[in-house]
């Protein structure tokens, strides 16, 4: 009987796939800090005749560069299928999953916004579900020291873009800017800023909108940059003090999980 496969059927290839796995594991050990073959060798657990094969064959592709000075780095094709890649993902789309599972988790207002100039322009809300509304809406802005979202999207800066984000309030072109002033002072929000940097987290503590608070955390690109910021909100009879800071970690695991979308491998 003739046995013979038809014409375009491809068996599987564990062998190729294998190759592949290795061909990626070698990637990532130079990422990682691996420079010659004996390193990367280890790292990926083959032997120094695959990893040269392997390494060489990356090298040829352009996702390698060797010299004898520095060993192995990785290469030009990889910065340019990350700019691609960044250029194709959209932080909204991306980041919308985990809103979900946050406004599920908390029944809270879920808000993501990034910063724009000095202001803080929201991309996505979801409604809590405890018949609560809030002001903030897609496409709105709101001075960016004022807001939780907007303290987590300031903590890249240095002390003096605190500052001068912080005395910019005062000249927001809002029903609540006399408020903002009574809101203490500059000394005050150092020492709040300072917390928030150290914590990762930052809170709004009835500073935006009476009897509102919320708890934000800031998201990173892969270059570790703060590129946007999501939020927990709700009331102050469903946000105290202790329920604020039990938030904290669920609102920095979502923040770290989108950060990893956007190729950030810093988020714990």
């Amino acid at each position: 009987m003739n046995m013979t496969k038809p014409t375009g059927v491809v068996e599987s290839n564990p062998t190729g796939t294998q190759t592949l796995t290795r061909g990626l594991a070698v990637v990532q050990a130079v990422a990682t800090g691996a420079r010659d073959l004996m390193d990367i060798a280890s790292a990926v657990g083959t032997t120094r005749s695959t990893t040269h094969r392997l390494a060489s064959c990356l090298v040829q592709e352009r996702y390698l560069r060797f010299s004898p000075i520095t060993g192995y780095v990785l290469g030009p094709k990889l910065i340019e299928l990350g700019f691609q890649a960044r250029e194709e993902v959209s932080l909204s789309v991306v980041a919308r999953p985990y809103l979900e599972s946050l406004a599920e988790q908390t029944n809270d207002t879920i808000h993501l916004a990034i910063k724009d100039a000095d202001d803080v322009l929201y991309l996505d809300k979801i409604s809590g579900k405890k018949g609560l509304e809030m002001r903030s809406r897609v496409g709105h802005r709101m001075p960016i020291a004022t807001t939780g979202v907007g303290k987590a999207l300031m903590l890249g800066l240095a002390e003096d873009g605190w500052k001068e984000l912080y005395e910019k309030r005062s000249f927001a072109n809002t029903v609540d800017s006399a408020k903002l002033l009574k809101k203490g002072s500059w000394s005050e929000f150092l020492a709040q800023m300072q917390q928030y940097a150290k914590g990762d987290f930052s809170f709004d503590l009835e500073d935006n909108e009476p009897s509102i608070r919320c708890v934000a955390a800031p998201i990173r690109d892969a270059s570790h940059t703060i590129v946007a910021a999501i939020s927990v909100s709700s009331t102050l009879p469903y946000m105290p003090h202790k329920r604020m800071q039990a938030l904290i970690p669920i609102v920095k695991q979502a923040a770290a999980a989108i950060s990893r979308e956007l190729g950030s491998y810093h988020g714990q």
